[in-house]
């Protein structure tokens, strides 16, 4: 089930996509010089069993339209990639980075670079 919105006719809109137990959110915002962006929201109905009830766990990414043709062409490389298995034609252009894995407690693979990330995050909330 797709929605789209136009929101107040402030020229922002807002797009939900249900997909399985998670729904994204598709919305465009304004700065306050009116530049806009995109924010795409990841949300997931979780179960609290200690509070005994429903809650939603959201990830937000932030996407400015300086960015926009570069993060639209990695995700139709990996789309791609993921359907035929075929590697992007400029996939070799870029040099790789070495990453040093590790396992989380949930048995995620992540990265030293995606820990410091994960860290930055964090710190937003504070």
């Amino acid at each position: 089930m797709m929605e789209e919105k136009d929101m107040n006719g402030n020229g922002g809109f807002s797009k939900a996509v249900k997909a399985g137990k998670r729904t994204y959110f598709f919305d465009v915002k304004a700065t306050k010089n009116d530049e806009k962006y995109i924010t795409i929201t990841e949300s997931k109905r979780r179960f609290d069993e200690n509070a005994n009830q429903f809650f939603y766990e959201k990830h937000k990414i932030f996407l400015y339209k300086e960015d926009f043709e570069k993060v639209s062409k990695g995700l139709n490389d990996a789309i791609k990639f993921v359907e035929t298995g075929e590697l992007p034609a400029d996939y070799y252009d870029e040099p790789e980075p070495t990453p040093r894995h590790y396992e989380n407690p949930e048995g995620e693979t992540h990265t030293k670079i995606d820990s410091a990330i994960d860290r930055w995050f964090d710190s937003l909330d504070k």
